[in-house]
């Protein structure tokens, strides 16, 4: 029993690593693509065409090939990138002139479209029964006897003239008269006329004006051009640090992408109406991190459902549907929620939850990702995941060596314990879902996203006190959570007047795990005091105390 589970762990942990990676749009280390010696004749000014390029680099012998040093790479990959051209390096400048003037010639040579489709198969023609009938010589077979010399050949008699080979191969004998006719020239009035003198002859048009294209369209990706925007620069430099900078690299994956999207119909998938509101449980945007990236959460546990499972993977048509529902959902997402102008943000951050997760260990969503790998690059700020296993986390750590810098940047790990904690330190706990160990929460009449939560940390064996002073008539409406419980908590109020009485809002009793993870109280002040909120922790066990209020008038409240 031990074996099958410890191989089930080792082939999920597997599965879950190909998925981090693809989310996070990068690979375990490639080795660096070697660096050709630039030719001495080679004319400087002269843009070569990607096709061309690729055909020189295929030409040059493997001698003449040195690998790049992998110093290099890290070098890019170890900082902090910007989408900002302003703030990239003098080489990443580079960079994106070349790339810039692929793309002009791209666009110039309609490169962005994609290939026509194959012509349809043309059967051949069906043969009649005589045809089909097996062929019989019409000269004997002199297969056993000497060749005959070439100067011994008598002229051919008038039957072997009558030997005709058609389109289809097969020989044929006609009837022809025994007569020979003599060929005379053609009497001068059937002679071809004259030609033309020289200045009534009509110039044939210059060969560069009939092969003329036409004008080069606007290509569009994410709703902005790929040349001429002052947003364009971030959508390219996206391509190109997905691919440390290689400008040739880039450039194919830029072109793939473009055609995928016209392939697949992105622009007419923004207006269809999947209809599949059961999967909003799986993935579904909520909040920004502290520095303003939205954050979309994925919930591959829901799929443990298995209707909600059946409901996308039960057959074919199920599951591209959902495919079509999460490309869809992505791409309003980029639209709405991301600004790709100098300096904007133009990334998310994604928390993958692990808990009791099938989804990621699915054939099924393995496409998915794919697609997301290599037509959405560099869209990840930084990749959350909580509510790691153990047995991932081990093994993670024995594959963490195999990941480039920059990949472990954009990776973090949390296991069940420290689930909230981690997210608390992107994510401020007024923006992170309940489920999460925040305070955020859908409809909520009296707080929002922009009321600050404070955090404090409880030490074992000590009491936090937390007052709240108010001055005039009011409702004071206030929330709090201790991530685990396992507390005593209690409330009171406590006048200014000295002949004033302490009244008892809460009575203390202590909270565990399993009550509700957000206590929520108000009480109705008609002088001037304080709000004396307690909380004991008899545990062995430092806690996170989270809490916020909000004093509100009579007016408002009623």
């Amino acid at each position: 029993m031990a074996e099958e589970t410890q191989s089930k762990a080792s082939e999920a942990a597997q599965v879950v690593v190909a998925e981090a990676v693809a989310a996070a749009e990068e690979e375990v280390v490639k080795e660096p693509a070697p660096a050709t010696a630039p030719e001495a004749e080679e004319d400087p000014n002269k843009t070569a065409l990607p096709a061309e390029t690729a055909a020189e680099d295929e030409k040059k012998p493997a001698a003449e090939e040195a690998p790049a040093s992998n110093d290099a790479v890290q070098s890019v990959s170890s900082k902090e990138e910007s989408n900002h051209v302003a703030n990239v390096d003098d080489p990443e400048k580079r960079a994106l002139d070349e790339l810039k003037q692929l793309v002009q010639a791209a666009l110039a040579n309609h490169e962005f479209s994609p290939p026509p489709p194959p012509p349809p198969a043309v059967e051949p023609p069906a043969k009649s029964e005589e045809e089909s009938k097996p062929e019989e010589p019409s000269v004997p077979a002199q297969a056993e006897e000497e060749p005959t010399p070439l100067a011994d050949v008598p002229p051919p008699t008038a039957e072997e003239k009558a030997v005709v080979v058609e389109d289809d191969g097969a020989k044929t004998v006609e009837a022809i008269e025994e007569t020979v006719v003599p060929v005379t020239a053609p009497p001068a009035s059937e002679e071809a006329p004259p030609a033309a003198p020289e200045e009534e002859k009509t110039p044939a048009p210059p060969a560069s004006a009939a092969a003329a294209s036409p004008p080069a369209k606007e290509v569009l990706i994410w709703g902005i051009p790929l040349l001429g925007d002052e947003r364009s620069d971030t959508i390219l430099l996206k391509f190109l640090q997905a691919r440390d900078f290689k400008v040739k690299e880039a450039m194919a994956m830029l072109k793939n992408a473009v055609i995928w999207r016209k392939e697949f119909g992105i622009e007419a998938l923004l207006e269809e109406d999947l209809g599949i509101p059961e999967m909003e449980k799986v993935v579904f945007m909520h909040g920004a991190d502290k520095e303003g990236h939205p954050v979309c959460y994925n919930v591959y546990g829901e799929f443990q459902n298995k209707e909600l499972y059946a409901m996308a993977f039960a057959d074919e048509e199920k599951r591209q549907r959902f495919l079509r529902w999460r490309i869809q959902y992505l791409e309003k997402g980029i639209r709405q929620l991301l600004d790709f102008s100098p300096g904007g943000v133009s990334t998310m951050v994604q928390v993958t939850d692990l808990k009791n997760s099938i989804g990621p260990m699915k054939r099924e969503l393995r496409q998915a990702l794919t697609l997301l790998q290599d037509n959405y690059p560099e869209f990840a700020a930084k990749q959350i995941f909580i509510n790691v296993p153990w047995w991932y986390l081990a093994f993670n750590r024995m594959i963490s060596p195999f990941f480039t810098q920059r990949s472990k940047s954009k990776f973090v790990f949390a296991g069940p314990s420290k689930t909230a904690e981690t997210l608390f330190k992107y994510i401020a706990p007024e923006q992170v879902p309940v489920q999460y160990g925040g305070l955020s929460k859908e409809k909520d009449p009296d707080f929002t996203s922009a009321d600050a939560v404070a955090e404090i940390t409880i030490k074992p064996s000590a009491k936090q006190v937390i007052e709240i002073p108010v001055t005039e008539k009011c409702l004071l409406v206030w929330e709090l959570r201790v991530l685990g419980w396992d507390v005593i908590y209690g409330a009171e109020f406590v006048p200014s007047s000295e002949d004033g009485y302490t009244i008892i809002v809460q009575k203390a009793r202590k909270l565990v795990a399993t009550d509700e993870p957000v206590e929520k109280n108000s009480f109705k002040i008609g002088e001037a005091g304080k709000v004396v909120l307690t909380v004991d922790n008899t545990s062995s066990k430092k806690k996170k105390l989270l809490y916020r209020y909000k004093i509100k008038c009579y007016t408002e409240s009623i």
